[in-house]
C-alpha cells in the first residue's frame, strides 16, 4: 500500500511524569513502518522533565509525521487530556499510547490491514510483551484470535490490552469519546464500543506494556473503585450484579496476590452478604 493511498492513523500519546519514558514512547511510533501517520502529543501537567524530552524530539517528528502537534498545560486529567487530542485528530484511525508504552514497529501496518479488510470491526487489539523499567521483556501475552460480545467484557471475560488498540475515530467520536473522571477510561470506553460494534484480538504482538510502581493497574482499591465506577452506569443491564461478584472476586484476587491485610476480612463480608455465590465458585 502506497503511502498516497493509505488511510490516515492518528496516533495520541498522552504525557503524565513519564520523563525516563516519553521518549522511548515516541521513537516506537516513529519507527512504525507505516508512514502515512499524525502524532498527537499533549503534556497533562507533569512536574518532572517530560516536556523537555519531548522538546528534545520535535525536529525529527516534525520530519517523520504526516502531521505533529505537540501541546503542554496545567493537569486535566487523563480523560480530559484524550478528548482534547481527539479534537485535532483527522484520521480514520486512531491509536491511543500511553507515554511509558510502546509499539512494535509492525503494529499500524498490521492493524489498518486488518480493518481495512474486517468493515463489521470498530477496533481491534493484540498481544504484548511485558517490560520492566530498563526496557528488559519479563512477561508474553498473545492469544487466538478472537471478537467480544459486550456482555464478555462487561463481566471481565475479555483480553483488549490498551497499549495495542486501534479504533475507527469516527465510532470513538460517536460514542462521545472519553468520559470525564472515569478512572478506568479504556474499559468504559470498550463498553461503549461494543455496543454499535465489533471489538477483534487478532493474534500479533503489537505493543509492549510497561510495568513499574506507579501503574493504576497496581493500586489495588483505586482500581477496584474504578471498576464500581464504571458498572455503575450500567445498572439497567441484566448481568449487573453477577458482573459487580466478578469484579469483587477480580478485587480479592488481586487483594490476596498483594498479601494484603485486608483479603480475609473483606472475603468474608463478601460471602456473609452473598452466602449463595461461593457454591457457583466451588
Amino acid at each position: 500500500m502506497n503511502q498516497s493511498n493509505q488511510p490516515l492513523v492518528s496516533v495520541v500519546i498522552a504525557c503524565y511524569n513519564h520523563e525516563r519514558f516519553v521518549q522511548d514512547s515516541i521513537q516506537s511510533v516513529i519507527d512504525q513502518t507505516y508512514q502515512n501517520i499524525e502524532l498527537i502529543i499533549i503534556d497533562d501537567g507533569s512536574k518532572d522533565g517530560s516536556v523537555e524530552k519531548i522538546q528534545e524530539m520535535i525536529p525529527v517528528c516534525q520530519e517523520r509525521f504526516i502531521r505533529f502537534e505537540f501541546r503542554y498545560r496545567p493537569n486535566k486529567g487523563l480523560s480530559a487530556t484524550l478528548n482534547e487530542a481527539l479534537e485535532w485528530c483527522q484520521g480514520k484511525y486512531y491509536s491511543g499510547l500511553a507515554s511509558d508504552d510502546q509499539m512494535f514497529d509492525n503494529k499500524t501496518a498490521l492493524q489498518v490491514a486488518y480493518l481495512e479488510k474486517n468493515k463489521d470491526c470498530v477496533g481491534c487489539f493484540g498481544g504484548y510483551q511485558l517490560i520492566d523499567e530498563n526496557n528488559i521483556v519479563t512477561a508474553y501475552s498473545k492469544k487466538d484470535e478472537k471478537s467480544y460480545s459486550f456482555n464478555e467484557i462487561f463481566l471481565h471475560k475479555h483480553d483488549l490490552p490498551a497499549p495495542t488498540q486501534m479504533l475507527l475515530l469516527n465510532k470513538l467520536k460517536e460514542i462521545g469519546g472519553y468520559r470525564k473522571g472515569i478512572i478506568i477510561e479504556d474499559w468504559y470506553m470498550w463498553l461503549k464500543l461494543a455496543k454499535i460494534g465489533k471489538l477483534h484480538y487478532i493474534s500479533e504482538y503489537l505493543a509492549k506494556y510497561r510495568s513499574h510502581n506507579d501503574n493504576i493497574t497496581k493500586k489495588t482499591d483505586v482500581m477496584h473503585f474504578g471498576r464500581m465506577q464504571v458498572l455503575g452506569l450500567y445498572s439497567n443491564e441484566k448481568l449487573y450484579k453477577k458482573a459487580k461478584n466478578e469484579a469483587f472476586w477480580i478485587y480479592l484476587y488481586e487483594l490476596r496476590k498483594n498479601y494484603s491485610s485486608q483479603f480475609l476480612l473483606k472475603l468474608l463480608i463478601f460471602l456473609l452478604k452473598n452466602p449463595e455465590f461461593i457454591f457457583k465458585k466451588i
